[in-house]
């Protein structure tokens, strides 16, 4: 029977190692960081079905650790690149409309209830509000 200690930090290495070859995300990695963990615990606990179970555990948890951690965060965009939008067929006060947006017809409301929005006009995507794009002409924003 092999030694639990010189077990876990083989497999430890050999799933660091793993990392290096087969880029996995720090997954496998971080499964060799807890494979040296239950090496540690193995000195104290020689029981191969705890430590297994120990594994398991340990790398669960640093695979969630480490993605929380260790990936970056992701800048969420409202709306795509592109901020103009052509109005299609007009946008009565206070209720929506349609507007051509990055290739696609889109529901839209102006911001401004008051305001009516023409047919062809050039209107600024203010912000997305569920399938409603909330819009502004653009001609209120060259006049400030």
């Amino acid at each position: 029977m092999v030694n639990p200690t010189l077990f876990w930090i083989i497999a430890g290495s050999i799933l660091c190692l793993m990392e290096f070859v087969f880029p996995t995300a720090f997954v496998s990695f971080m499964m060799g960081v807890a494979a040296f963990l239950v090496a540690a615990v193995s000195l104290v606990l020689p029981q191969y079905t705890v430590l297994m179970g120990l594994w398991l555990v340990f790398s669960t948890g640093l695979i969630i650790l480490s993605r929380r951690f260790f990936t970056p965060k992701r800048r969420i965009s409202i709306t795509g690149d592109d901020v103009e939008a052509t109005a299609i067929g007009g946008i009565p006060a206070g209720s929506t409309g349609r507007v051509l947006y990055e290739g696609n017809s889109w529901r839209a409301k102006c911001a401004d209830e008051s305001r009516d929005i023409a047919p062809n006009e050039a209107v600024y995507v203010v912000r997305k509000q569920g399938n409603t794009l909330i819009v502004l002409p653009n001609q209120m924003l060259d006049q400030d």
